[in-house]
């Protein structure tokens, strides 16, 4: 079994985001940047089946600036066998398509058994690279699930939203997106760290993908920063407090 992990190092989830002023895009170098909490929950997944099936081979593949590396070798420190990253600069800027388009590239080139990503990414929110991957591979989705079953030749899972849950399956080769609900990722031992040194971590450009170039097909054409937090209102009960209550309440149409 071959299973390839889709992380992505993002601006860490507690920090402040920024977004440059010139080109819209976050501002990476503002804040510490880690490896996105739902991509270490993927990994988890994998790592799991392979605590029970020793022969899995488990390959990360990222797409993003040098700085990346580093979330590799996170991946690779917690268990995962290999690793591929995608630097190119001409890459800089893409949107949603022109990920996905490079991700399938390296993931045809790379070969796999089974995907998993995050649902989403925490400094995007989009939720939609998975399935265009997936499209662009023509291979089932099954995207949102909280549990993962995965054996031989098919992967199962429970996809629950607002008003129902599901049971969904699929044969292999397949790609899969798992939610928080997932488990949380194991912590890297002192031997995981310092193997992590000595396994292999590709570095391709999109040129060594073999695949015609992506063009970013959305742009950012301006942006505002949020504006501060206005102070809240105070409600001093001098016997009508209830009734401002339900006032407020009203006039926010909360109720």
């Amino acid at each position: 079994m071959k299973i390839v992990v889709l992380i992505k190092q993002v601006p860490d989830t507690y920090g402040e985001r920024v977004l440059s002023p010139d080109t819209g895009w976050v501002d990476r170098a503002a804040s510490d940047r880690v490896i996105d909490e739902i991509n270490e929950r993927a990994l988890e997944v994998a790592l799991t089946y392979k605590d029970s099936a020793k022969n899995t081979e488990i390959v990360l593949v990222t797409m993003g600036p040098a700085e990346a590396k580093d979330a590799l070798r996170k991946g690779l420190s917690m268990g995962a066998d290999s690793a591929v990253h995608i630097l190119d600069d001409s890459l800089e800027g893409s949107d949603a398509l022109a990920t996905a388009t490079t991700l399938a590239a390296s993931l045809k080139r790379e070969g796999f058994d089974l995907i998993v990503t995050g649902n989403e990414s925490t400094d995007g929110r989009g939720g939609v690279v998975p399935a265009m991957v997936a499209e662009l591979l023509g291979v089932p989705s099954l995207s949102f699930v909280s549990s993962v079953v995965i054996t031989d030749d098919r992967v199962s899972g429970v996809r629950s939203d607002d008003t129902q849950t599901l049971q969904v399956h699929a044969p292999l080769p397949a790609l899969i997106s798992i939610t928080e609900g997932s488990p949380d990722a194991r912590f890297p031992s002192f031997k995981g760290i310092m193997t992590a040194k000595r396994k292999p971590l590709s570095v391709l450009s999109f040129a060594e993908l073999g695949a015609e170039h992506p063009s970013a097909r959305s742009r950012v054409v301006s942006n505002t920063e949020r504006p501060a937090r206005a102070a809240g209102r105070t409600i001093t009960d001098d016997g009508s407090a209830g009734s401002q209550l339900v006032d407020y309440l009203v006039a926010e149409r909360l109720i």
